[in-house]
């Protein structure tokens, strides 16, 4: 038999154009911008047909955008007008759309509805996000929607909630596809295409023995491609990543980065097969564990701007309350050659050049440590060896900045001992705040407290404070102020 007639005619194996470009066009240009974010011309023009009681006309705009856009409306309205479009809108606000919606924002909207309503709505969803929409209920609310589940629904977001947040437990899906390892990849061909309980979406299987323990993975291209007849204990890999059940979603990504996963494996503490996690899952955490770990080092919260103004003060006052305590040191310091200033006042407008390059110097440092240690480059391993590296960058720099410092000063104030002494006091302030901007962190992340959260005012501290001693110190040291 001809090899081309015991193949599908050309036009069998075209896709349906008209249908994908239906299906998976753009937004028109009216509605979003080059960066791919809504217009504001957009996003006033649906708040106006909703008061303007025209709804047909706005779930039809509103209508023909991605759930992840849909999503961005409601962020972009303000609290007033969120009600009336969620009313508007109705079915349009669906589980994809709230599954990809700011927390704050939410978590008001879920305010507005009825359990029922919420519970609905769940059930849609894979049990990662539906456990993202109920974990921050009120509790009596929390109970009132699971009471509106199915049991299967129910059984699955309870056990899910169990697991202490931000672990795999709490991040895994509970729908995945496992088979045994003794059958064929007939077997499991049959099995995919007969079974409608299926999670819709997986890239892999997992092989699974009598207990219930991944032995192993088979990718669904390696399945298409590999005779019938094969056992899958032939076809499998059987390296392969498992993730505990109460590892730390930080980790969780650390370890997606490190070996380029998809999907992974989800087991409990005796082993066996309770979940998966996938690579979609992970992007987000990602982009949460790397914001966080900004925004903790300026003590700013969470950072997001739907979040309610009192919880923003209080998370802010807190540092700035620490941050003045530990400015008081410097100043004591300041007050301790308050004579030495007023015999020469060029110290006065010197000192915070000193302070400021020495607490920028430990910033760079400082972030460069913290990041390092989010992704797990700095270890017990090469800590000393990290050490070193920036007392030697901090050495190279102080040096650079000191003959700057130093000719200027002496050349604007004639005073080539004025210009000296501020050589001086830069030098052994960026060492002191390179040694600072590392040491910092590190002894608080063997002390297992997050270096993220107080590493900054530890680190400004130091090099404010060592900045004014080495400077009004050395200036006495030297008889500057006697002349």
């Amino acid at each position: 038999m001809d090899k081309r007639e015991d193949s599908l005619p050309p036009e069998e194996l075209m896709v349906d154009e008209d249908f994908d470009h239906e299906r998976d066009a753009a937004p028109p240009d009216t509605e979003l911008d080059e960066d791919d974010r809504l217009k504001p011309e957009f996003v006033r023009d649906v708040i106006d047909l909703a008061e303007a009681g025209e709804h047909e006309a706005a779930r039809e705009r509103v209508g023909r955008l991605h759930p992840a856009d849909i999503a961005d409306l409601f962020e972009l309205v303000s609290d007033e007008d969120r009600p009336l479009l969620a009313s508007v809108l109705g079915d349009l606000l669906s589980p994809d759309v709230l599954a990809e919606m700011n927390d704050y924002v939410r978590e008001r909207l879920i305010d507005l509805l009825a359990p029922e309503q919420v519970a609905e709505i769940a059930s849609e969803l894979d049990t990662d996000d539906a456990v993202a929409i109920i974990e921050d209920m009120e509790e009596d609310e929390q109970q009132a929607v699971l009471d509106a589940l199915d049991p299967e629904d129910r059984a699955a977001i309870q056990d899910a909630l169990s697991f202490p947040e931000e672990t795999a437990g709490r991040l895994m899906q509970r729908e995945y596809v496992a088979v045994p390892e003794h059958v064929t990849v007939g077997d499991v061909i049959d099995r995919l295409r007969e079974d409608q309980d299926l999670t819709p979406d997986f890239w892999e299987i997992f092989v699974v023995d009598p207990m219930h323990r991944p032995i192993g993975t088979c990718q669904l291209s390696w399945i298409l491609r590999t005779p019938r007849d094969i056992a899958i204990s032939d076809v499998m890999q059987r390296e392969q990543t498992l993730i505990p059940v109460d590892m730390d979603q930080e980790e969780v990504a650390l370890r997606f980065q490190k070996y380029a996963l998809i999907s992974a494996a989800v087991v409990d503490k005796a082993g066996r097969l309770v979940g998966m996690i996938t690579v979609d899952d992970i992007v987000h955490i990602i982009q949460e564990e790397a914001g966080e770990d900004i925004l903790r080092l300026s003590g700013a919260g969470d950072g997001d701007i739907n979040e309610p103004i009192r919880e923003t003060y209080s998370a802010r006052v807190r540092w700035l309350v620490a941050n003045l305590g530990t400015a008081l040191v410097a100043s004591t310091i300041v007050g301790l050659f308050g004579g030495a200033i007023e015999h020469m006042v060029a110290l006065a407008a010197l000192m915070p050049i000193v302070a400021g390059v020495g607490g920028n110097a430990g910033t760079q440092t400082l972030a460069v440590t913290v990041r390092a240690l989010a992704m797990n480059q700095l270890t017990d391993s090469n800590s000393w060896r990290a050490v070193w590296r920036e007392m030697k960058i901090a050495l190279l720099n102080g040096g650079t900045i000191a003959l700057i410092a130093g000719s200027g000063t002496a050349l604007w104030f004639a005073n080539p001992g004025l210009g000296g002494v501020i050589a001086a006091a830069m030098i052994v302030n960026i060492f002191v705040a390179g040694v600072a901007g590392v040491a910092i962190p590190l002894l608080l992340d063997r002390l297992d407290q997050d270096p993220a959260v107080a590493s900054s005012i530890f680190v400004t501290m130091t090099t404010d404070s060592m900045g004014f001693l080495a400077f009004l110190g050395l200036a006495v040291a030297s008889g500057l102020t006697s002349l």
